[in-house]
């Protein structure tokens, strides 16, 4: 799921999300990689919503990775921080046992990295691995939500098409790009559909564009870093920023409590196109103006731009 429609390089959403605002009490749920920019803001929004959430993180004691969820309304209550890391097996059991969602959003991801095979590649099919086991351990988990990337469906023999639309039939070729970070993401999304299929695991994956907006987190989230690059004149990512779609970091995390939600039992991946999400019910909310008005202004007070 992209978020990207048929017509246009970006979104361009006006209606408010389906989704009720009012507090209900609701089950509990379990995010990875929840200290992120992604995982931070989605936790947020879950406790909004009435929902227990189990964040796991690699490191509980570090302030540096958690006082912003702690500081989190209803995190006093609803809140508790779990030590797990992806390149742990087993890590995660006992956060998702009892749990009757996971969102799994944790990914190994470093856009500057020499060495993408040890670093990315293997780290990332392991890891997603070492979570779908964990997910099929605990017989309570009914969902298992999975935050991909646009790199797993972009790079196909035909990207260059004009008027190209992905979808879920759409996959990266990994011999086109075997040193890139890409084929990483690619290879841990079909081991994670692999092992959902043999072992009858719920799984919907979401395929997002570059995500940008606000955030809750004390650093510079890395996808902002290609977002803002014209402003702080970093060529390389400016390069990247001309090619990619956008997706408001709010919308994003919405859809995925959506999903989790609202959608069908039987529904297949969704993917590139925002139409099956829009076909669904979901309505995306945010414009590229409050994308990019709401991350300067976090960087701002953050003292992360001048």
């Amino acid at each position: 799921m992209g978020f990207e429609d048929e017509t246009s390089s970006v979104v361009m959403s006006e209606a408010a999300t389906k989704i009720p605002t009012q507090k209900e009490e609701r089950g509990t749920v379990c995010v990875t990689g929840a200290a992120g920019f992604i995982g931070s803001w989605l936790i947020m929004r879950l406790l909004e919503r009435g929902y227990t959430v189990r964040a796991t993180v690699r490191d509980p004691g570090n302030p540096v990775k958690t006082k912003h969820l702690l500081d989190l309304p209803e995190a006093s209550e609803r809140l508790t921080l779990w030590k797990a890391d992806l390149d742990d097996e087993g890590s995660f059991d006992a956060a998702f046992d009892g749990c009757e969602g996971v969102f799994h959003v944790a990914t190994a991801m470093d856009f500057d990295s020499k060495d993408p095979e040890n670093e990315i590649i293997k780290p990332c099919v392991a890891g997603v691995l070492n979570v779908m086991r964990s997910c099929a351990k605990a017989k309570s988990v009914k969902r298992v939500i999975f935050t991909s990337s646009a790199g797993t469906v972009n790079f196909t023999d035909d990207c260059q098409t004009p008027g190209k639309i992905f979808d879920e039939e759409c996959w990266t070729n990994v011999d086109r790009c075997r040193s890139s970070k890409m084929t990483g993401w690619t290879l841990a999304e079909r081991a994670a559909w692999e092992f959902a299929e043999q072992n009858k695991v719920d799984l919907i994956s979401v395929i997002p564009t570059l995500v940008v907006g606000p955030f809750i987190m004390q650093t510079m989230p890395p996808s902002l870093i290609t977002a803002l690059a014209l402003l702080t004149k970093n060529e390389p990512h400016y390069m990247i920023l001309r090619q990619v779609q956008l997706v408001h970091l709010d919308d994003l995390c919405m859809s995925l409590i959506f999903l989790f939600k609202d959608a069908d039992e039987s529904l297949q991946p969704v993917a590139f196109s925002n139409k099956k999400l829009v076909d669904l019910g979901f309505k995306f909310k945010y414009t590229p103006e409050d994308m990019f008005d709401g991350a300067i202004q976090c960087c701002l007070e953050k003292g992360l731009l001048k």
